[in-house]
């Protein structure tokens, strides 16, 4: 069995991994079967995601408008996608969804992940500009993805610019702290209300920037979140 990526490509959906439950740590697979309880055989994760522009730029060209678009393209996109390739054989979506899942841990195990201070992922080539966009249990027998294989920029940038971008110091005592960000975040005159000036002031794969409307899209989607859960009551 084997599978073609082309129309993922072509979506703007550029990363994909096939991960063998068999590979998996056991805890991790017991966890997919008790929150996820699978009506079919399964086997195997496929892990996609976006890196660069191109995801926002062929969800434009889709037309796609929602309250949730980049979620609401990716799984139309993804789940057309393996019906295509795999007629006959059976997906659960794990993500996005409303059950919790470890998606860096996942990232970990893909060769995708490599951590930040400022707590995103960062590859080489796509620097912190990359996201997780889908994940499927399948029943397939694909061959499995070697993870990559690459050091983290972090480990030779002496500058560390995020740090020192950080107008909440949120990284200043040499960890993240959360909610010195949340609270900056929330503050009306804000500079990271609808950005991450930090995540902006990172070189590596600067080039591959979001376009402007989908940073404003994310970051207000997050800011969203922060007003629900971390204002004083």
């Amino acid at each position: 069995m084997s599978a073609d990526f082309a129309a993922l490509d072509a979506a703007g959906l550029n990363l994909q991994a096939v991960l063998d439950l068999a590979d998996l740590p056991p805890q991790v697979v017991a966890d997919l079967r008790r929150d996820f309880a699978p009506a079919h055989a399964c086997r195997q994760i496929i892990l996609i995601g976006n890196a660069g522009r191109a995801m926002w730029t062929a969800l434009r060209a889709a037309g796609v408008e929602s309250d949730d678009p980049i979620d609401d393209f990716s799984v139309r996109t993804v789940m057309q996608w393996f019906a295509a390739q795999f007629p006959g054989h059976c997906c659960t979506l794990l993500y996005p969804g409303d059950k919790p899942l470890g998606l860096q841990t996942l990232g970990r195990l893909a060769g995708w992940h490599q951590p930040t201070p400022f707590k995103l992922g960062i590859l080489p080539q796509w620097g912190s500009w990359f996201g997780y966009r889908a994940a499927l249990l399948t029943d397939t027998d694909l061959a499995p993805t070697a993870p990559l294989q690459m050091a983290s920029p972090c480990a030779s940038c002496a500058g560390r610019p995020c740090i020192a971008a950080c107008p909440a110091q949120a990284m200043a005592d040499g960890e993240f702290v959360l909610d010195k960000c949340a609270r900056y975040r929330l503050q009306p005159d804000s500079r990271c209300r609808t950005a991450c000036v930090a995540r902006d002031a990172c070189p590596v794969g600067r080039e591959h920037r979001y376009d402007e409307e989908q940073v404003r899209h994310s970051y207000s989607v997050s800011l969203r979140a922060i007003e629900q859960y971390c204002r004083p009551a």
